[in-house]
């Protein structure tokens, strides 16, 4: 630990818009991030210089080029190297102290609970085509009764969605279809699964305000699970987290 940090000080300009107490309470909290990638390492950063003295975060990817144009842990000198890694580490840049628990192998149903486990609140930095453990991890998240935030990135702007404990689920809000465990569902399981795409994309925007930022629609397609991004929509959608959270 850096002899000279002192959270006090480092996190001093942020009081006035919100009290002492309230700082020592951010400090006090964990926060759980699954996916450090587009929105998720923008996340953990925000949280990290609001005060937040705790995290989980989640990530098996790697850095690449293609991650330059967006991601906060994406820079020359990072390309190949874990995404859990570098983000945990730019968090300890910023606060020493914080206590960091990573789970490199990414969220999957055998660490889910350990992923959960004490956390004040979970939040969503999956990609957007990552649909199945998104959804386990809201519906958990639900029944430990921890608040829930999705911060979607469109086009130049952001879209933001809060599931408390007590309010409509993650699953009920955005209607998608059931998971289907027999044979013959599973044939048309490609169908469904294209048809939750487009239900959580309705969900997240319903007035698809962002539509006509987009100049050329070639470059979205749900089959290779593609879609375009910007730098100032995931700084949008990481400031909307910070004060949301």
């Amino acid at each position: 630990m850096d002899q000279d940090f002192d959270y006090d000080t480092a996190f001093s300009r942020t009081l006035g818009w919100i009290t002492h107490t309230e700082q020592q309470i951010l400090k006090g909290k964990r926060v759980a991030i699954a996916g450090l990638g587009g929105v998720g390492g923008g996340h953990a950063l925000m949280l990290a210089r609001l005060g937040i003295g705790a995290f989980h975060i989640a990530d098996f990817d790697h850095f690449d080029l293609a991650n330059m144009n967006r991601q906060a842990g994406a820079f020359v000198s990072t390309i190949t190297k874990p995404k859990c890694a570098v983000i945990k580490s730019m968090l300890l840049d910023i606060n020493p102290e914080a206590e960091i628990k990573d789970f490199p192998q990414g969220v999957d149903g055998d660490n889910l609970d350990a992923f959960l486990e004490d956390v004040d609140l979970f939040i969503d930095g999956l990609d957007f085509f990552v649909l199945d453990i998104r959804r386990a991890l809201f519906a958990r998240a639900r029944a430990l009764a921890i608040p829930a935030i999705t911060v979607a990135p469109l086009g130049l702007g952001a879209s933001l969605l809060t599931f408390m404990p007590d309010s409509l689920s993650f699953d009920r809000y955005f209607r998608f279809s059931p998971t289907k465990t027999d044979e013959a569902s599973r044939q048309n399981e490609t169908a469904a699964q294209t048809k939750n795409y487009v239900r959580f994309m309705i969900g997240l925007a319903p007035a698809a305000l962002h539509r006509s930022a987009l100049v050329d629609q070639s470059h979205v397609d749900f089959s290779k699970k593609a879609g375009p991004s910007t730098p100032m929509a995931c700084g949008m959608a990481s400031a909307l987290l910070g004060a949301e959270a």
